[in-house]
């Protein structure tokens, strides 16, 4: 009556609980959905370690002018959850959320800092070169630094307390000179007239 079709024998009234074979059907689509998911996960973690090798294979010439000598850079993709190109100990390439970005980051005693981000592979070999020349330049500053005879620290805390003397002493002779300039002045501002 009113065009609604009458409920067929093998279908289950709303109220019911489902039958186990639709209950079963319902899971194998499940199953299926979730398989489907996940190949699509595994292909853009592939294509996020296929963009990452592309931009290590534009490093290379980079790092093969670098000295042998100096050991400061470790160059490699780590293939986890989140794969990442490192450059050395504190800096890595990872990918954007839009998987064609590159982010190069730093890890700072603050959190991490964003030094560049570009979808051009160009781009982001001169923001590494950049940032390895630099490394570069830390290096041989702390290494002049280093190579500076050191002195004694009981001799520099002599030298420091001397100072903090000095300073003290100084300061309290020029606070008596300037009270016994203004005794004085006072003195004959507001003393006896005659």
């Amino acid at each position: 009556m009113w065009g609604r079709k009458t409920q067929d024998a093998h279908e289950a009234d709303p109220g019911e609980p489902p039958s186990p074979e639709r209950l079963k059907e319902a899971l194998r689509k499940a199953r299926v959905d979730q398989a489907e998911r996940t190949g699509v996960v595994v292909d853009l973690h592939d294509a996020e370690v296929a963009r990452l090798e592309i931009l290590n294979e534009a490093l290379d010439p980079l790092f093969e002018e670098i000295p042998a000598e100096i050991d400061l850079f470790d160059r490699g993709i780590s293939r986890g959850e989140t794969p990442r190109l490192w450059i050395d100990a504190i800096a890595h390439i990872g990918m954007g959320r839009d998987k064609r970005l590159y982010r190069f980051l730093q890890d700072t005693r603050y959190g991490r800092k964003v030094l560049a981000e570009s979808v051009n592979v160009a781009e982001m070999a001169d923001a590494i070169t950049k940032y390895v020349a630099q490394r570069m330049i830390e290096r041989e500053r702390a290494l002049v630094d280093s190579t500076l005879p050191l002195r004694d620290v009981k001799q520099d805390a002599k030298l420091e307390r001397r100072r903090r003397r000095r300073r003290a002493i100084r300061a309290f002779l020029f606070g008596l000179i300037i009270g016994f300039a203004t005794l004085i002045a006072a003195a004959l501002l507001f003393g006896p007239k005659s």
